[in-house]
Formats: C-alpha cells, sequence, structure tokens
C-alpha cells in the first residue's frame, strides 16, 4: 500500500482532480520556464503572461501581448538579476496550490509577485485588491539591483523536517537550477528516478505517477532539470523545453 497518509490536505485535493493538465498547472509551468530571463523586470512580465491560461478560463480579459509572448517563448539571455527575490516568488506561487477554486488561486498568483513589484521600485496593491489585468510593463526603477549571490558547490542539503505540518508552504528556496541529467529510469509502474549530474538521486512521488507519467525519450545529457519547492517538504521538477511538471522527492 503506497504511503498516501502523510500527504495531507490540498495534495489530497489536487489528487481528485482529473488526470488532465488544469490552467493553473500550465500557468505555473510557464511561470518556471520564464527563468531563463535575465532582467528581472522582463521576468516579472513573463510570469504575470504565465498566467493566461488561467485568466482564459476565468474569462477575464487577456494579459497583456507583450506578456503573454514573453511567456510562449522566453527570452534567454545574460545572468538572471534579483535571483533571491525571484526565488520567494517562485516559491510563494507554488504555496497557491493549496487554495481550491481557480479566482482565488489567481489572486494568490498575484499576491506573490509582490516583493519584485516592490524590489523594482513598482506600486504594491494594496491588502484585498489584485491587478487585473495584470499591469502593464513600466520603467525599471534608477536604483541598481543587488549583487547576485555566489552559487555554493557541490550539492545542496537535504531540508529539515520538524514535524508533519512545520513549514509546509514556506518560502523556501529552489535548490536545483538548469542542472543536466546524468541518467534517468523508470520501475515497473512508470515512475522515474532522476540521476543528476552532482550525484543527486530524485524519485517520482508514487501518487504522482498516475497524473503525470514522464515519456522522456531524449538522451539524459541533453535534459536540464530545475527543482523547486513545494507544499509538505515535496518539490516540482522541471525540465527545459517541457511545459509538465512532476513532485519529486530526494533519496540521495
Amino acid at each position: 500500500m503506497r504511503p498516501f497518509l502523510w500527504f495531507l490536505g490540498p495534495v489530497l485535493l489536487l489528487l481528485a482532480l482529473p488526470a488532465e493538465a488544469r490552467p493553473r498547472d500550465d500557468a505555473l509551468a510557464g511561470a518556471f520556464r520564464c527563468a531563463v530571463i535575465g532582467d528581472a523586470r522582463a521576468w516579472l512580465d513573463c510570469y504575470y503572461g504565465a498566467a493566461q491560461p488561467v485568466r482564459a478560463g476565468l474569462g477575464l480579459p487577456p494579459a497583456t501581448a507583450a506578456q503573454v509572448r514573453l511567456a510562449l517563448a522566453p527570452p534567454a539571455g545574460g545572468a538572471p538579476a534579483l535571483v533571491t527575490v525571484r526565488d520567494e516568488v517562485m516559491a510563494r506561487a507554488a504555496g497557491c496550490m493549496r487554495v481550491a477554486a481557480e479566482r482565488p488561486w489567481l489572486d494568490c498568483y498575484y499576491d506573490s509577485a509582490v516583493p519584485m513589484r516592490a524590489q523594482l521600485g513598482l506600486a504594491v496593491p494594496s491588502a484585498g485588491t489584485r491587478p487585473a489585468p495584470p499591469p502593464p510593463p513600466v520603467q525599471l526603477a534608477s536604483a541598481p539591483p543587488p549583487p547576485s549571490r555566489p552559487v555554493p558547490s557541490g550539492p545542496p542539503p537535504m531540508p529539515r523536517s520538524t514535524g508533519l505540518f512545520n513549514g509546509m508552504f514556506n518560502n523556501v528556496k529552489p535548490i536545483v537550477r538548469h542542472a543536466p541529467m546524468q541518467s534517468y529510469s523508470f520501475n515497473k509502474s512508470g515512475a522515474f528516478t532522476v540521476t543528476l549530474a552532482d550525484g543527486q538521486v530524485w524519485v517520482q512521488s508514487d501518487e504522482d505517477e498516475v497524473y503525470h507519467p514522464a515519456r522522456w525519450r531524449r538522451p539524459a545529457s541533453e535534459m536540464l532539470v530545475t527543482i523547486a519547492p513545494n507544499a509538505m517538504h515535496t518539490f516540482i521538477l522541471t525540465v527545459d523545453g517541457e511545459s509538465r511538471f512532476y513532485k519529486v522527492r530526494r533519496t540521495r
């Protein structure tokens, strides 16, 4: 019997949904793809444009054409600016998956961008108000961004767990960005095991294989992996160039 009991609350709600990807799944996957953009303001526009599947599903006015174009084809270029703030925004957005209804989820998604808006000197919505449609592009604040933090060598430490619900939706930083795979394999149920170039091993969560089976055919060396935090001390794995994402846990 698979260990479902620890994966409670909002995750049980996710498992009750149909196998097809929901608009919010497409939106969050699109937001992860924005990571290749170097400029922080352009990244924020891409983040807003990624919400278009949910806006369309709710019948809301579309995001701006420029934002949608950025989300559909994020342009890679330069070292990412304000990485720490981006990480905070994406951690908050991942935590929004606990919200059941689509409109409150969209509000939570937009609220998650407040740290980046504040960092860029943009107007921050007051409590209870959200941008609808998303704010159009504006000029960057004149203050220069803070220097990027040095990237530590070696695999990151495993997250410390101090209780079942402690840290359920904390703003944990993404721990892997565009890391090359060394190998991948599938078990008899179709769940994958991924080994990264630095030796980390990540396994697809048992319950996730039913709804998000991976169908990789490319050589592992051609696949870059990003892993970001999710609720209940779990993580979301995405592969560069793909819109799908998978729930995973680290085994080594």
